[in-house]
């Protein structure tokens, strides 16, 4: 089994907070990943709110590169980067799996609620979600490594005691 690679980097410029993690594409890593992010926020004072969304929309993304750019091939690696700024969160992810389809973010059917669970459609869920608590959603593909970046509207200013 080969070694991965995984760091965590908190840096500061220009009053600016910038946490960066590199990890390898599988799910418990990206487990870890998320605990070691949400971590690196917790000077942010996110309420439960705001974690829970930060959390699920980083889950969703992460785990659509395992699951689709890797297709579960766990030897390649992730960078994440998420940096504070006045305006909330600025996430983005880096990876060399496969393109998205057609080179676009996926449009994530809207749900319908009367639906039966048993006939929900498998995908595209995720990608609503990401989409509706996210804002500036894009996505390149550049050199082949993807690139997803978007905004999550917390943590508008640092809180003071």
């Amino acid at each position: 089994m080969a070694t991965a690679r995984r760091t965590d980097r908190t840096t500061v410029t220009a009053g600016h907070r910038e946490l960066r993690v590199i990890f390898p594409s599988d799910s418990l890593s990206v487990r870890d990943a998320l605990a070691s992010t949400l971590r690196g926020l917790r000077h942010l004072e996110l309420s439960d709110d705001e974690a829970s969304t930060v959390e699920l929309v980083l889950a969703e993304v992460l785990n659509n590169i395992v699951e689709h750019a890797y297709s579960g091939r766990s030897e390649r690696m992730i960078e994440l980067q998420v940096r504070h700024d006045a305006d909330g969160l600025s996430c983005a992810t880096f990876d060399d799996g496969d393109p998205l389809p057609g080179l676009q973010v996926p449009p994530g059917p809207t749900p319908r609620p009367d639906a039966p669970t048993d006939l929900l459609q498998e995908g595209g869920f995720g990608w609503f979600l990401i989409r509706e608590l996210s804002s500036d959603l894009s996505y390149h593909r550049e050199e082949g490594r993807n690139h997803l970046s978007f905004r999550l509207d917390v943590a508008r200013q640092i809180r003071t005691m």
